[in-house]
């Protein structure tokens, strides 16, 4: 049943214990007197999470239940966004704040546009069907990149029985044509992926990674092309799933295996090496950054959302020079007009 409120924090300790400082330079994210939150509960598989500043909500999906979820900050009212969502994963916005959001049983990628109708982006490729398309950024061009594993073909829980026609690839489409272009072919199971704060390097789950799921970090070439890769993170006996990064650049993974000295988020610097840890009383899939200084990490589990204030912002966008606030900022990201497309707030998710 799903809970329409927020549970409270999970301890009435400061400093959190649930927030692990693995290396000194974690220290200056964690705030002492902020703790993990229960949001919501009641969902089989939580995922995509995503920020609506203009709106004060968090959407993110509960896969297995075929719907997308609402949490209101303003009143920590749960409810149901879109029923049924075409097994929904994966969501993002696009350049003009509107929702892009991937679809297991549907097997498209999908934009809501702002009167509430459902524009198909993409739903083949070549000719042939996508796999169940998984998770989904948007760059500061408008380019739509997502990976389209087979996850959701092989049962009717999380998407519809059916043998896959493509590759597991990474896709980009172009923010002009329309037209996607396979940006990588090699990587086994692409699963979450996100870009660093210069959109230069994309960082990508290869979640069927032999013996253990790695990230894998590309090189971005003119933000349309993928060049070399290497492994960055081997995950050992963790899970990593869905990531985002911060304004310094460090990545914040989804983690777990069902273990408590696993489950939760973790923490690493750009080049790789872990620095914090979040525990949670579940695995996280995916998380986002949002409230209105982006300092509030939304972590989305299996059967519940989580949240805590961090000190660090989530990355974002200035969207009349396709570049990346590098920098703190509380006041709106430029003078410029941009109709639709900036926040209320002045801050972009």
């Amino acid at each position: 049943m799903l809970d329409n409120g927020s549970t409270g924090p999970l301890s009435s300790i400061y400093p959190d214990p649930a927030v692990h400082i693995l290396d000194q330079r974690f220290t200056k994210y964690r705030l002492f007197n902020a703790g993990v939150e229960k949001l919501a509960s009641g969902t089989r598989w939580g995922e995509g999470p995503v920020w609506f500043g203009d709106a004060r909500c968090l959407l993110w999906s509960d896969i297995p239940n075929d719907r997308i979820l609402r949490w209101d900050e303003t009143t920590s009212v749960v409810s149901v966004f879109r029923h049924p969502s075409g097994n929904a994963n994966g969501n993002a916005r696009d350049r003009m704040g509107r929702l892009v959001t991937c679809e297991h049983s549907a097997r498209r990628v999908t934009r809501t546009e702002y009167d509430g109708s459902i524009t198909v982006i993409v739903d083949r490729f070549q000719g042939k069907r996508l796999n169940s398309p998984n998770d989904v950024v948007v760059a500061s061009d408008g380019a739509i990149w997502f990976t389209d594993p087979p996850f959701g073909l092989g049962s009717f829980y999380e998407g519809t029985i059916a043998e896959p026609e493509l590759n597991a690839n990474i896709y980009r489409v172009d923010p002009q044509t329309g037209e996607a272009a396979v940006a990588a072919d090699d990587v086994s199971g692409p699963n979450g992926l996100c870009f660093s704060p210069d959109e230069k390097r994309l960082y990508v789950v290869e979640s069927r990674a032999v013996p253990n799921r790695k990230v894998r970090v590309f090189d971005v070439t003119d933000g349309r092309f993928l060049g070399a890769s290497r492994v960055l993170i081997d995950a050992g006996a963790g899970t990593p799933d869905g990531f985002r990064c911060d304004m310094d650049g460090n990545i914040w993974a989804g983690w777990g295996m069902g273990s408590a000295d696993l489950d939760g988020v973790m923490i690493f610097d750009p080049e790789g090496q872990p620095i914090g840890r979040i525990a949670l009383p579940e695995r996280c899939a995916n998380l986002c950054f949002g409230g209105r200084q982006r300092n509030r990490l939304f972590m989305a589990c299996g059967h519940g959302l989580y949240a805590l204030y961090v000190n660090a912002q989530g990355a974002v966008y200035c969207l009349c020079q396709g570049q990346r606030v590098t920098r703190p900022t509380t006041v709106p990201l430029c003078n410029r007009s941009h109709s639709g497309s900036i926040s209320k707030n002045g801050t972009w998710p």
